[in-house]
């Protein structure tokens, strides 16, 4: 059993407790009997999608931390996971493409036709080089938006050699501070990313509410890729709210 007290500038914050139930599963993503989804087989060209069924509220601050899995396949692996926050048209059957975009975004940053998720921002765990995405020759971590995995900036700990597809579990956490617009990403108590952008404003358009989740993809090359939720805290409209809540393993 896992046990969580947070707190933020004195105030206590409201934690759901949100398994695997309670997610809406596409394609290749299914439930697993442990209360983790499994987002892709070790399998080639599989495509799964997993998000959950509460909607998030941009106004409010917040903060999702999970455990991920990319496999024990680094040279024979591929492709990776998103965490993504989205306001698609599609709702909760939004997708992107498979392959090197990891059932998020799409195969060139120029090209507006296929699937793309959007508008968005997105989170990449990404384990296999590809050029059309500006990839480094080792794993990495990346912030994306709007339906594309093409980016100029990444984390791989500044090592040439950073493997994700270790066969561990890697725990994950992304940030949102409303009040000053800031993102901040954290892979195993690591800082990774972190960024001013008003996400309500310049991604959503005034829309507070969307929808959160995780993508995944194999192409050719693949590996198993799931994730277990830890905890999903939220700072309340009630200050007296106080929470200590535990999540299965």
């Amino acid at each position: 059993m896992y046990s969580f007290f947070f707190s933020l500038i004195g105030l206590f914050l409201f934690t759901h407790q949100v398994f695997a139930q309670e997610f809406h599963t596409i394609e290749d993503a299914v439930k697993m009997e442990n209360g983790c989804i499994m987002l892709t087989a070790d399998k080639p060209y599989q495509r799964g999608i997993a998000y959950c069924k509460t909607k998030l509220d941009l106004s409010k601050y917040f903060e999702i931390e999970f455990d991920i899995y990319l496999g024990k396949k680094n040279d024979n692996g591929a492709d990776g996971i998103t965490f993504v926050i989205h306001n698609d048209a599609r709702g909760f059957r939004a997708i992107g493409t498979w392959g090197e975009c990891m059932g998020y975004g799409r195969w060139n940053r120029g090209y507006y036709g296929g699937n793309y998720i959007a508008p968005s921002v997105a989170v990449e765990f990404d384990t296999y080089q590809n050029y059309r995405q500006n990839d480094p020759t080792c794993d990495h971590v990346a912030y994306l938006e709007n339906g594309t995995n093409y980016h100029t900036k990444y984390w791989n700990n500044k090592d040439i050699r950073f493997n994700l597809e270790d066969g561990v579990l890697h725990n994950f956490r992304f940030r949102w501070e409303p009040t000053i617009q800031q993102v901040t990403v954290y892979l195993d108590n690591v800082v990774v990313h972190r960024g001013k952008r008003d996400l309500v404003k310049d991604i959503f358009k005034g829309n507070t509410k969307a929808i959160w989740g995780f993508t995944a993809s194999t192409g050719n090359k693949h590996n198993l890729q799931f994730f277990c939720l830890r905890r999903w805290a939220q700072a309340p409209s009630n200050k007296n709210i106080k929470t200590s809540p535990t999540r299965r393993r």
